[in-house]
């Protein structure tokens, strides 16, 4: 069956084990181009190799997942032009100075000199790090080395950009930057799937969200309307309240907290 070719992401009945353990169990995923999108979901759930499968690093037991409507892992390559990944992990070179970062990684794209070079100064300047051009990594604070890494994941102009816990360890203030930086990328039908522990970013930057649990996805809409079915069903916090939020909504469909 043909997969509609307007779907960024489409993962029909996937299945994964590890080891004899499911972690995947029969997921069903679409994305749509032009949003933000977040996986969230007890350590676990099946989000990291969601995630993982995704970028073409997993390939699944059974079922199928096509991005841009081609088949991944199998067309991983001409997939990966498409695509920016930010990992919660800092991949930096600590050697090259930040500018030298995006022309390396542009090269990996086999991006034409010429076309790095043009998109080097924008992009740091989108990051606001136009002053650490020639800066290395070593010398930037946690918040800028997550921008150095969001500019650099750009570099081959990505249509989809995954995001795995962007703003982990970041201080308050770094996370807000971060924040800014993904509404103005949002604006620029870029698509963006994102996995986070902070509900107040999945709330406050997403289109849909889909929480997980148990390797499959328990519930899939915008952050306000799961905010509302949880209040309609006479859901109960410790007092009687006429509000919500997602991380209630979470801990209601879990029955646990995000952070394990």
């Amino acid at each position: 069956p043909h997969c509609h070719a307007n779907l960024v992401i489409e993962a029909k009945n996937i299945h994964k084990s590890f080891a004899n353990k499911p972690v995947l169990n029969g997921l069903d995923l679409e994305l749509q181009p032009a949003s933000v999108f977040a996986l969230l979901g007890p350590n676990g759930a099946g989000k990291t190799t969601t995630f993982r499968m995704c970028l073409g690093l997993t390939a699944p037991d059974s079922g199928r997942v096509q991005v841009f409507g081609e088949d991944m892992p199998q067309q991983a390559l001409s997939i990966k032009s498409r695509l920016g990944v930010v990992s919660q992990f800092d991949s930096l070179d600590p050697d090259f100075t930040c500018a030298e970062n995006l022309l390396v990684y542009g090269r990996y794209f086999g991006m034409a000199r010429a076309d790095i070079d043009a998109r080097i100064e924008p992009l740091l300047a989108f990051a606001a790090l136009g002053h650490k051009a020639n800066a290395k990594p070593g010398e930037l604070s946690g918040g800028m080395k997550r921008r150095l890494s969001l500019a650099r994941s750009l570099i081959n102009d990505p249509q989809l950009l995954l995001l795995d816990e962007p703003t982990t360890g970041l201080d308050p203030q770094a996370r807000r930057n971060l924040w800014d930086l993904i509404e103005k990328l949002k604006k620029r039908d870029i698509t963006i799937i994102l996995t986070t522990h902070y509900m107040e970013e999945a709330q406050l930057l997403c289109d849909r969200v889909a929480i997980m649990d148990g390797g499959e996805i328990i519930a899939l809409d915008s952050p306000n309307k799961l905010i509302k079915n949880l209040l309609a069903t006479g859901f109960k916090k410790k007092e009687v309240v006429q509000q919500a939020d997602l991380e209630d909504v979470f801990i209601n469909l879990t029955g646990k907290a995000l952070r394990d």
